[in-house]
């Protein structure tokens, strides 16, 4: 019989086998030889006062033996089966594609960039070159937007069985064990770009497809059914069904979706900065301390409320950089990632201000859109050359003094001082700014002329919906067309699109059946 205690322990004792089971003897009441194995199930940090860990750990006693659970892949052979056309091969898609071929169902994922092994030279040539590649960067290619981030798995979906399922297939994949026992698990940057290839491969092994260098351009729909799409090599491409998973930076495809007469409409978002710090100085805030060597790069959450919305962190990166995630070369959007050891000096995160349907100047169903991208084109025309950000002291945004220095950070591109605090629209900078006074009173030392804030932080979700029938999870104007996560606007983040994009696969796959 196995059993499962819960442990408040120092961090030393998490990473020490002996000080683990001696901890735990003392905690039941046994002596430590007695204990004959001691597994640790969910670990997490609680810093709120002392800097301890919570972890609940499984034992056995004298010659009792752990539970031996191997995760077992249910794929099937589709190469000769009914087919279901994906759109996208970010975190929906991909999962999208697994779950079908659990269902015995073929996937063919038309994605516009390139395969992870190729995106990278693209990436690079972003910050060497500061050359845009439209379909290749930090938002379009393989994987979506989610490789190129911190590869944070944390999701507050009450789908339990949802959120293992993704967490095993991850591990599954490559990922590290870690990510199935930590409260907030990550992958890292530098992880996911060979998970995501055996993902593909697994896809092609059983029988899928996957196209790329292959932007949807046009949907043909008759008598309010899908019929096909079409690239922009003007390649057609017919199915009974397809799953829209394009992201949330594919602006041209809700203009795409509207001209079709897919509904769309306008929906909630966010906008603001990213901001960033020396990481030492989080880890003091954070820890009451240095950080030492048995404690991860300190991270944080913050969230208030100021005049009637709510202000909060964003995908907080510690240990990470600021990169440039636009997708035209006249706008200035930034994001944050950080690689599996999360060992750079910065510590980065978005600060973004809640934006209701109401908060906008007009209320059609691209209304959120527009907005969004008008701002990235502002923080264009108040940046530099090239990729050129624009940014400010933290404490001067604060204050609402212009920059006469800007500390260093991460952000390879380059920054240039801008008074963001005249720039932005006020309904959002004089909320950034009540908010930092309010987190600076709870952490002191937040404020300061240390920390950089950059312009400007805009995806943090889509600020459209693809409208989808509540219980077919298709649209109602276009049988057989199918949208999922992020893009859609029914997800935000890794986890959630990979659990919208498995639940979108069920139905497309009893459609087609």
């Amino acid at each position: 019989m196995n059993r499962t205690e819960t442990l408040i322990i120092s961090p030393d004792k998490v990473w020490d086998k002996t000080k683990l089971k001696s901890a735990l003897a003392k905690k039941i009441d046994v002596n430590a030889e007695d204990i004959s194995f001691c597994i640790v199930k969910r670990r997490s940090i609680d810093a709120r006062k002392s800097v301890l860990y919570n972890v609940l750990v499984e034992y056995g006693l004298g010659k009792e033996k752990p539970k031996t659970e191997k995760f077992a892949s249910d794929f099937k052979n589709v190469e000769h089966s009914e087919s279901v056309l994906i759109v996208g091969a970010g975190p929906a898609g991909y999962f999208a594609a697994l779950k079908l071929l659990s269902l015995g169902i073929k996937p063919v994922i038309l994605e516009r960039g390139k395969p992870v092994e190729e995106r990278k030279f693209d990436i690079s040539a972003l910050h060497r070159d500061q050359i845009l590649n439209r379909n290749s960067n930090y938002a379009f290619g393989e994987g979506g937007a989610g490789t190129y981030s911190d590869g944070k798995l944390y999701s507050r979906s009450k789908r339990k069985h949802d959120v293992n399922d993704v967490l095993n297939l991850f591990h599954h994949f490559g990922a590290v064990p870690d990510i199935l026992i930590d409260t907030h698990p990550h992958i890292g940057t530098d992880k996911l770009s060979s998970i995501i290839k055996n993902l593909r491969n697994t896809i092609i092994e059983f029988g899928g497809e996957v196209i790329f260098n292959s932007c949807v351009t046009d949907i043909i729909v008759e008598d309010n059914m899908f019929k096909s799409v079409i690239t922009e090599n003007d390649i057609e491409y017919n199915a009974k069904a397809i799953i829209w998973a394009t992201g949330h930076s594919a602006t041209e495809s809700y203009h795409l979706l509207q001209h079709r007469n897919i509904p769309i409409e306008a929906k909630g978002f966010a906008m603001g900065v990213r901001i960033e710090h020396p990481q030492e100085l989080i880890d003091k805030i954070r820890y009451g301390r240095e950080r030492g060597k048995y404690l991860p790069a300190a991270a944080y959450a913050i969230v208030c409320q100021q005049k009637g919305r709510g202000v909060y962190s964003f995908c907080m990166c510690p240990g990470g950089t600021i990169v440039p995630a636009l997708t035209d070369v006249n706008t200035r959007v930034v994001n944050g990632m950080s690689n599996s050891y999360r060992n750079s000096n910065y510590a980065n995160s978005g600060l973004v201000v809640e934006i209701r349907r109401e908060d906008l100047p007009e209320q059609d169903s691209l209304a959120g859109l527009r907005y969004q991208q008008s701002l990235e084109q502002q923080a264009a025309l108040n940046s530099g050359n090239g990729l050129i950000a624009p940014a400010q002291a933290l404490g001067d945004f604060v204050d609402g003094k212009i920059s006469s220095y800007l500390p260093k950070n991460s952000y390879s591109p380059g920054t240039v001082s801008s008074p963001i605090h005249f720039w932005m629209p006020e309904h959002i900078s004089t909320r950034l700014k009540l908010a930092l006074k309010y987190f600076g009173k709870r952490m002191p030392g937040f404020v300061t002329n240390d920390a950089i804030m950059l312009g400007v932080e805009s995806k943090t979700s889509s600020p459209v919906r693809i409208i989808r029938d509540s219980v077919s999870l298709m649209s109602p104007k276009c049988q057989g067309f199918f949208p999922a996560g992020e893009g859609a606007g029914y997800a935000g983040g890794i986890m959630s699109s990979a659990i919208d994009g498995r639940r979108i696969a069920e139905k497309a796959a009893e459609f087609v059946s």
